[in-house]
């Protein structure tokens, strides 16, 4: 028998509309059924009415052809595999999976909840359960889903496409928890390796890299943050975490997300903070990448557990009233073969241009913002993790790398934009339409972004010309105080304008002051370890700074094991020590920041003016010989005051002259040298008065090393 042009690219798997050619076709009085079932022996199709018709085999490939009555509606196929007889529906008898408007908003790039119709969704199809699978390839020839269900053979499951390039197929039968990738032809026939989907919502672990069906509806957060938890005038101290080696069991086991769910939240909500932030937990294949370089942006990785059990994580964090902000980075992704890189034969996600897409630093592939789709499946992915998961808000990594077409390029290893400048236009443009979306769906979230360069308005709002960003990280202040706080004593009022430099720019951004795994890793030294002197002197400086940054504007963040002061680098394959807590120096580093945070929390004056100018007032700038640094910070109220005294010097000042805004006492609320935290206890204890003068001021003993709070009486 002569096949029809159409019935050899079935069979050799380059039919780029399968359901043109197989499922069920009206001709003539009589209603032809075609199946391709690789394998089978004998096949026959059943309608709904019990007419029955024996399919003639076509092709020893396994396609076969019959009839049935031309009113025929819903219909079964029986097929013989060996000894074994198996029922099953054929995919190609079902409608499209898209609709016509999805296909609309898909190519306008708008459709916010792209991933309830791309990737991988259980559903019930004319009353057939079955999985519909939906993916964007718009230059392959060919594209099908093997899996599991279908001994990850590409001929049974061709797709059709349908719109701008979107490939769909409705399979029955297929189960949650089923594996799957997608086999694509590029645009010239030629097979490529096969593909993890990019919407999926599961992921093996690795090194296996299939995705897995799992039903994303099935996630509905019942908890969220406090409404204000995000809030300029609130109080936020984030705890930032990489969940695979907060804790460890079993000697050198991950804790599963359930297990992190028992002790995590608890852990920090009694150290006080009133966020966690956890570095990215999107399916990554490298462990030492720390999730830096994903693959599966809407997958929560599967290192620790499955999707259901990480929403467990989050809902125990809202229930001992923490917030929630992950890491998220839509800068870059890895050229991992599985992955997004070279995804349907051409440069799709990425830019085709090494000049534009890629990064010299890390080997990972750029984003091409200037495409639709791109930008509506990042937008999507962002959403996601609020919606779905009930996240309050995205910390954006390495946002400079993709400000700037030059960064970390060299002269004539870039191209510029259409004005002739080194500014990313289209990642600006995506950057700011990111803000305004999940501030217009999620008015109490908010976006923080990890910016380390001059670029003006970062955190202001996208109307008055700004990216639109909620927070800013304030990387000037930790490297100037930092490299201020590493150096000995007596060399410190050499670097004295590291402290005084950040205030004057503290206000020009909604900061946040970070002390992140980017800083206790690569031999920069943990933050104990940077700090100078013998034993009593390093965790002096470490107290005396922490409560430096707990009374200085901004908002706080501390990565893990930093608030008990871990003496190693960070590790990622090894639990936090903490083993460390048995000695009474490093019980005494965390009784302090459990006491900062709850003192930032709880005097207004601390927090309530973080990002405004009228929040803070200089008292002492000059005292560089003695390394003393005096400053009041300010609440809304009147009375809401308290006064900032910090020596970083290893002397005590006696009878040390302090201006305050108003006459009275003033208690001393806070020492870092207090005994309790390991100090000497020298300090104020009660407070003091103030002295007649023109000025009203406080006659202060300094302790060494160490900040004092005082705050006046009555409050």
């Amino acid at each position: 028998m002569t096949l029809p042009a159409e019935a050899y690219a079935i069979l050799e798997g380059r039919h780029s509309d399968p359901f043109h050619y197989l499922g069920l076709h009206p001709e003539g009085d009589r209603s032809v059924v075609r199946a391709f079932l690789p394998h089978a022996s004998q096949v026959e199709a059943i309608d709904d009415n019990g007419h029955r018709a024996e399919l003639s085999r076509l092709h020893d490939a396994g396609l076969f052809e019959g009839s049935l009555p031309r009113e025929v509606g819903a219909y079964r196929l029986r097929a013989n595999y060996g000894d074994n007889v198996v029922e099953l529906h054929d995919p190609y008898r079902f409608p499209p999976v898209l609709t016509d408007f999805d296909l609309y908003l898909l190519g306008e790039g708008r459709h916010q909840e792209l991933y309830d119709k791309l990737g991988a969704h259980p559903m019930t199809m004319e009353g057939v359960h079955g999985v519909a699978f939906v993916v964007f390839a718009p230059n392959a020839k060919r594209v099908s889903v093997v899996g599991d269900f279908n001994f990850w053979d590409n001929r049974p499951h061709a797709m059709r496409v349908r719109g701008n390039g979107y490939w769909e197929i409705f399979i029955p039968g297929v189960a949650i928890g089923s594996r799957y990738k997608f086999d694509i032809s590029g645009p010239h026939g030629e097979p490529l390796p096969l593909k993890a989907d990019p919407i999926a919502f599961q992921a093996e672990i690795r090194p296996n890299t299939a995705s897995i069906v799992f039903d994303e509806r099935t996630l509905s957060p019942k908890l969220r943050a406090p409404p204000q938890a995000n809030a300029l005038g609130s109080p936020i101290s984030i705890y930032e975490v990489h969940l695979g080696s907060w804790r460890r069991k079993n000697g050198n086991e991950w804790l599963t997300y359930r297990e992190l769910a028992e002790t995590l939240p608890k852990y920090v909500r009694e150290m006080g903070f009133t966020h966690v932030e956890l570095l990215p937990v999107s399916e990554h294949p490298f462990d030492g990448s720390w999730g830096y370089q994903p693959t599966g942006l809407f997958a929560p990785t599967s290192r620790f557990g499955p999707p259901e059990d990480f929403a467990a994580l989050i809902e125990a964090c809202h229930a001992e009233g923490l917030a929630v902000l992950l890491d998220w980075v839509p800068g870059h992704f890895p050229d991992d073969r599985h992955g997004l890189g070279h995804f349907d034969g051409t440069a799709l996600y990425e830019h085709a241009n090494p000049l534009q897409g890629r990064h010299l630093d890390w080997g990972t592939l750029i984003y091409n913002y200037g495409r639709t789709e791109v930008t509506n499946f990042l937008i999507s992915n962002a959403l996601f993790w609020l919606e779905r998961y009930g996240v309050d808000g995205l910390r954006v990594d390495a946002v400079a790398s993709m400000l700037y077409l030059d960064y970390s390029r060299p002269a004539g290893g870039w191209i510029p934009n259409k004005y002739g400048g080194r500014e990313n236009l289209e990642a600006i443009a995506f950057l700011r339409r990111f803000n305004t979306e999940v501030f217009g769906k999620f008015p109490h979230a908010t976006t923080a972004a990890e910016e380390s360069t001059a670029w003006p308005q970062v955190s202001r709002p996208v109307e008055f010309g700004g990216l639109g960003f909620g927070y800013k990280w304030n990387m000037g202040w930790m490297h100037d105080t930092l490299n201020y706080i590493s150096k000995d004593p007596i060399h410190r009022k050499y670097h004295h304008d590291q402290i005084l430099f950040g205030l004057h720019y503290a206000f020009s951004e909604n900061f946040i002051l970070p002390l992140s795994h980017d800083e206790v890793v690569h031999g920069k030294r943990s933050i104990l370890g940077r700090m100078p002197g013998d034993d009593w002197q390093r965790f002096a400086n470490l107290r005396a700074y922490y409560a430096f940054m707990f009374a200085h504007p901004g908002k706080k963040l501390l990565f893990m094991g930093s608030e008990f002061g871990q003496h190693r680098e960070w590790d990622h394959d090894h639990s936090l020590d903490w083993h460390l807590l048995d000695q009474t120096s490093h019980r005494g580093v965390q009784a302090l920041v459990r006491d900062l945070n709850h003192l930032y929390r709880s005097l207004p004056a601390l927090h309530e003016l973080d990002s405004d100018p009228a929040g803070f007032e200089w008292i002492i700038t000059n005292d560089a010989d003695r390394n003393v640094f005096a400053w009041v910070r300010k609440g809304n109220a009147p009375r809401e005051r308290c006064l900032v005294v910090v020596n970083f010097s290893p002397n005590v000042y006696q009878d040390y002259p302090v201006r305050v805004p108003f006459p009275g006492r003033w208690r001393e609320v806070f020492n870092s040298d207090s005994a309790h935290y390991g100090g000497t206890n020298v300090g104020n204890i009660g407070g003091r008065e103030t002295l007649e003068g023109l000025v009203p001021h406080l006659s202060l003993t300094i302790p060494p090393l160490a900040a004092v709070y005082l705050v006046p009486d009555g409050d």
